[in-house]
C-alpha cells in the first residue's frame, strides 16, 4: 500500500494555498515582508529532489519556472531566491521569493531578518488571484 501524501503541518500553518499545479501544490507565505511563493510536490516522502524520480524532477523545474517568472512579472523584483532548504521542515519544498535592492533583509537571506507581519485581507485576495491569473489556476 502507497503512502497517502498531505502537507506538513508547519507549511499548512504558515502558508495560504494558492492551488494545485500538475506536481506541486502552490503556497503564499503568510508574510508579506517579501512576495514569497512555496511549491510543494505532492508525492509521498519527498524530502530530496533525487526522491523524485526523473520526469517528476523535469516537471518540478518547469514548475518552478512557471511560477518564477509570474512572480517576478507582478512584483517587478530585482531578485528571485529559489531554494529547497528543508532544514527546519523535513517534507521536500522550494521557495520561490521575490527580492528588492533595499528590502528588510537585503543582501541578507529572508530567514529571521524581521519580524513577520500580516497580509491585510484585500492585499491577500488581490496577490493570490494575481498569481492564479497569471499561472492559469483561475
Amino acid at each position: 500500500m502507497s503512502a497517502i501524501w498531505s502537507l506538513h503541518p508547519q507549511l499548512d500553518s504558515d502558508t495560504v494555498a494558492i492551488g494545485d499545479l500538475p506536481l506541486c501544490r502552490l503556497l503564499l507565505s503568510k508574510d508579506p515582508n517579501y512576495p514569497w511563493l512555496i511549491l510543494v510536490p505532492r508525492q509521498p516522502d519527498a524530502v530530496e529532489i533525487i526522491d523524485l524520480d526523473p520526469d517528476a524532477r523535469t516537471r518540478l523545474m518547469t514548475e518552478i519556472g512557471q511560477v518564477s517568472e509570474a512572480l517576478k512579472d507582478i512584483t517587478g523584483c530585482d531578485k528571485l531566491n529559489v531554494a529547497a532548504l528543508g532544514n527546519q521542515v523535513p517534507q521536500l519544498h522550494v521557495h520561490v521569493i521575490a527580492r528588492r535592492i533595499g528590502d528588510a533583509a537585503w543582501p541578507r537571506p529572508v530567514w529571521g531578518a524581521v519580524p513577520a507581519r500580516e497580509y491585510d485581507a484585500a492585499g491577500l485576495e488581490a496577490f493570490i488571484n494575481a498569481i492564479r491569473r497569471r499561472i492559469g489556476l483561475g
